[in-house]
C-alpha cells in the first residue's frame, strides 16, 4: 500500500493532467461504463459539519476502484483547518485490496478544480479573458488555477462574504498563478460591476441563497455552479437558470438529486426538464451539442461524483509508482 502527501502528489501530478483525466471519467460515467451510488451524506448539527461517504467503480482498459470519505464543515476556515477535508482510499479492482491511501482534502480540491476546468474548456467562449471567482475557502485557489489553465485570462476578481479574507486570497494568489499565467488578479471590491465585466464566473460557496444577480451576466459568458451540493443551497440564481441557453451537468442522476439551485426552478415550474441539456460526460462524447453561438449563456453545475476520485485517485497512484514517491507499507 502507498501513503501520498499532497507534496507526493503535487510532484507527480499537474492541474493540466487532472483536467484531462477528469475528462475520461466523466466520460465514462456516460457511457456508462462506471459504478457510482449516490453518496450517503450524514448531517453532523452540533458542528455545522456534514460527513460523506463516495464509493466508485470505473471499468474499461484502466479500472479504477475506490471510496472517498470527505466531511464538509465551513467553520474550520476559522480555525485555521481545511474546510473539506478527505481521505481516499483506493483498491486494487482485481483483488480489492488496497492500494493506496491518499490525502484526500487536496484530491477533492485538485480533481473539482479540473472538473470546472474542463466544463470551462468545452463550454466558455474561447477569447474569454476575464473571470470572476465567487467563494475563497479552501476549494479557490484549484479553482482559480483550473480557470487558469484553459483560458488566457487577463484579470480574474475574487469575492467574498469576508472582505478581508477575499483581498488576502487576491494577495496570496498574484504571487502563486499572477506571473506564471500573467494575470491581474483583484478583490471585487464592487461585484456587480465584476460579474457585468465577467466572461467565465465561477461560484464555489455553501451558499443557500444566490451569489450574485443573474441580471448583471453578459451575452456569452459562462458560468459554473460548483459549491453547493444540497437540496437547501442555491447559490446559483433561479432566474439564469432559465435565462441560461445550454445548462449542463457533471451527472443527472447527482444534480437532480441534490443540487438545490437546479432543483427548486424545475419544482416551481421555472423550467421544464428538458432545458437541462445533458451531462459533461454526454458533450465530452458527442452525444450532445454544447456552444454553437458566441453570444450563448452557458451554464455548468457540478455536484461531485465518485468517479472522478478512482479515475484520479488510480492515475495518481501509477504516477506515483512511476516515480517511486510516497511511503510504500507492507500490510
Amino acid at each position: 500500500m502507498r501513503v501520498l502527501t499532497k507534496k507526493d502528489v503535487q510532484a507527480v501530478y499537474s492541474m493540466k493532467d487532472a483536467i484531462a483525466d477528469d475528462k475520461i471519467a466523466l466520460a465514462a460515467y456516460s457511457k456508462g461504463d462506471a459504478t457510482v451510488p449516490l453518496r450517503t451524506n450524514i448531517d453532523i448539527k452540533p458542528d455545522n459539519g456534514q460527513s460523506l461517504y463516495m464509493p466508485g467503480y470505473a471499468a474499461g482498459k484502466e479500472p479504477a476502484l475506490g471510496v472517498k470519505i470527505v466531511s464538509v464543515y465551513p467553520n474550520n476556515i476559522d480555525k485555521g483547518l481545511p474546510s473539506v477535508p478527505a481521505t481516499m482510499v483506493s483498491l486494487n479492482p482485481k483483488t480489492g485490496i488496497v492500494s493506496a491511501i491518499i490525502d484526500g482534502t487536496y484530491l477533492t480540491q485538485l480533481r473539482t478544480g479540473a472538473l470546472q476546468g474542463a466544463a470551462t474548456d468545452l463550454m466558455a467562449n474561447p477569447d474569454a479573458k476575464v473571470a470572476t471567482l465567487i467563494g475563497t475557502g479552501g476549494q479557490a485557489p484549484t479553482q482559480l488555477e483550473a480557470m487558469l489553465n484553459v483560458r488566457q485570462l487577463t484579470r480574474v476578481y475574487v469575492s467574498d462574504i469576508d472582505k478581508d479574507r477575499a483581498a488576502k486570497f487576491a494577495q496570496d494568489m498574484t504571487r502563486r498563478f499572477g506571473k506564471q499565467f500573467k494575470v491581474e488578479i483583484l478583490p471585487a471590491v464592487d461585484l456587480q460591476k465584476a460579474i457585468r465585466a465577467s466572461d467565465i464566473i465561477t461560484s464555489v460557496t455553501t451558499s443557500k441563497q444566490a451569489t450574485f444577480d443573474a441580471a448583471d451576466v453578459k451575452p456569452g459568458a459562462h458560468i459554473n455552479g460548483i459549491g453547493a451540493y444540497t437540496p437547501q443551497m442555491h447559490e446559483i440564481p433561479a432566474e439564469l437558470v432559465k435565462q441560461a441557453d445550454i445548462v449542463i451537468f457533471d451527472t443527472m442522476d447527482g444534480v437532480l438529486a441534490e443540487a438545490g439551485d437546479m432543483i427548486s426552478p424545475l419544482k416551481n415550474g421555472l423550467v421544464s426538464k428538458d432545458q437541462y441539456s445533458g451531462e459533461l460526460g454526454q458533450l465530452i462524447n458527442g452525444d450532445i451539442k454544447g456552444r454553437d453561438s458566441h453570444d450563448q449563456i452557458t451554464l455548468f453545475k457540478a455536484v461531485g461524483t465518485a468517479v472522478l476520485d478512482v479515475v484520479v485517485a488510480e492515475k495518481i497512484l501509477q504516477a506515483a509508482a512511476k516515480a517511486d514517491k510516497g511511503t510504500t507499507i507492507d500490510l
